[in-house]
């Protein structure tokens, strides 16, 4: 018997996850834990490893493709061979065997890894596509759910065919699987043709599995293809039923294949990227935060120079500990738990008709990495000295830009700080982290010419700012906040009071 692998939950009740690369393929011998496949996360990327030593059958989704908590993945074999088909098994039978959705079970290998559960509701599998030509792969298995019908490829599932108004059937050419003469394309295929006015069908299509790709249709394009019979026979109908005239007909096609042809051009400079896994969350919770929570940002311009001469001090006799990287976001981290203390309505969050004041400071740290923004947080971080703070924001850098940073890092913040003066800017508007109440930015550090007494001295400044939720705060709060952290910054030795 072969065993299928579940996609499981990572944490932290994620429903879905892309698939990075994988690290074994169909006929590898696996050991237990060993590293199966990388997935990337609304949060991170996460290694999961096997639940047993075994072969591996066959990988059942391809790099790339996002799949729901609960798909099966993998399908694994018995070790040291292909799986046995019983003797008295017919090739009809054997089909439909395969066939037969993958239910979940306590022997399932998708429910043996700690805190991997599947979700139950989710156990099925993403539809195989079909052959080109039409024919379905023998070796396939069918979908999850779908009826075996002795071997014949089964239908599309709804989804993936497009309404009846997007395109016309295909005029000509070999119907797909499932009697639909429909071309087989992607979303975003059909998308761009349909915005092009181009039929598919009128397309060579030159996909591994009889598809239209992209390539083909700009291809088409280029070459100087329009819209098929169906597009033109619309145009006619719809000049018919407003009485226009064929002179207007035909001026309306001229204006329209100019059109096409210049978006046609652009179409092949530009490129499409898919937003998913830490983008697509971080896109998700900017959004929420912008249109729920009414933000006010205030700054003010800070002179650093005491903070950078403590800075200096302590990276010259390394008081810290040589594993500690004194930087000035250290001290500004400093300076807004011991705020964040002073000022709890700036620590809170918005629950319903009530404010959850927070007595302690998990303290997020804006960290971008190739993969997106992400804000891991420091748990407790009120509680930490200088030397301890400094090794939690080293770790927390470090594990960031690995992409490794746990879901539980990244839960559970009460402010955050977003340094953009590492970028050269001075100073940013920034949108609050969900389930927050604001989010101090910290510019660059420059010299200015300042007033100091009756003298003008260069100085070392930056400009603070502080954005916050004015449903929890209101403007004296937020002022009093930021000014006690610019007093900070400007005598550090307010930190030991």
């Amino acid at each position: 018997m072969s065993d299928v692998f579940l996609l499981p939950d990572p944490g932290e009740g994620l429903t879905e996850a892309d698939i990075v690369s994988w690290k074994v393929a169909a006929g590898d011998a696996v050991t237990v834990n060993q590293i199966l496949v990388e997935i990337e996360t609304a949060k991170s990327l996460v290694e999961l490893p096997s639940p047993h030593a075994g072969t591996i059958g066959a990988l059942l989704v391809d790099e790339g493709e996002t799949v729901a908590v609960g798909t099966p993945i993998v399908r694994f074999g018995p070790v040291g061979g292909e799986d046995p088909a019983p003797a008295t098994t017919s090739g009809a039978e054997a089909s439909a065997a395969e066939a037969a959705p993958a239910e979940p079970s306590e022997e399932s290998s998708g429910a043996t890894l700690v805190g991997y559960g599947a979700v139950a509701s989710s156990s099925r599998r993403r539809p195989r596509k079909a052959a080109a030509g039409g024919a379905a792969a023998p070796s396939a298995p069918a979908p999850s759910g779908s009826p075996a019908t002795g071997g014949a490829a089964p239908a599309a599932p709804a989804a993936a065919v497009p309404p009846p108004d997007d395109f016309s059937s295909a005029a000509g050419g070999a119907p797909q699987a499932g009697g639909d003469s429909r071309p087989m394309a992607k979303p975003p295929v059909r998308k761009l043709a349909k915005e092009h006015g181009v039929d598919l069908a009128a397309v060579t299509p030159t996909g591994a599995r009889g598809e239209v790709t992209r390539s083909d249709l700009l291809a088409h394009l280029e070459s100087g293809g329009s819209a098929g019979t169906s597009t033109a026979g619309g145009a006619a109908v719809g000049a018919a039923a407003v009485g226009a005239t064929a002179g207007a007909a035909a001026a309306g096609a001229a204006a329209a294949s100019v059109g096409a042809g210049a978006s046609a051009a652009n179409a092949s400079r530009e490129e499409r990227v898919p937003v998913k896994g830490v983008k697509k969350a971080m896109a998700n919770a900017m959004v929420t935060s912008a249109f729920t929570s009414p933000h006010v940002t205030i700054g003010v311009e800070v002179d650093v120079t005491g903070m950078m001469d403590l800075v200096r001090r302590l990276k010259a006799d390394r008081a810290l500990g040589d594993d500690v990287r004194v930087s000035p976001l250290l001290i500004i981290a400093k300076a807004v738990t011991r705020a964040a203390i002073m000022y709890p309505y700036m620590n809170a969050r918005m629950d319903g008709d009530e404010v959850t004041l927070r007595h302690y400071v998990n303290l997020g740290i804006a960290a971008a990495t190739d993969r997106g923004l992400i804000v891991p947080n420091i748990k407790d971080a009120d509680a930490m000295g200088l030397a301890d703070l400094g090794r939690g924001i080293g770790e927390l850098v470090e594990v960031a830009r690995s992409g490794k940073t746990p879901p539980a890092a990244q839960s559970g913040g009460t402010i955050t700080i977003t340094n953009v003066g590492v970028f050269g800017v001075d100073w940013g508007t920034p949108i609050i982290n969900p389930g927050e109440s604001a989010i101090v930015a910290a510019g660059r550090v420059q010299k200015k010419p300042w007033v100091v007494g009756d003298a003008i001295v260069p100085r070392e400044v930056m400009t603070l700012t502080v954005s916050a939720d004015h449903r929890v705060v209101d403007g004296e709060t937020i002022s009093k906040f930021l000014r006690d952290v610019a007093d900070v910054l400007e005598d550090p030795v307010r930190l030991i009071f």
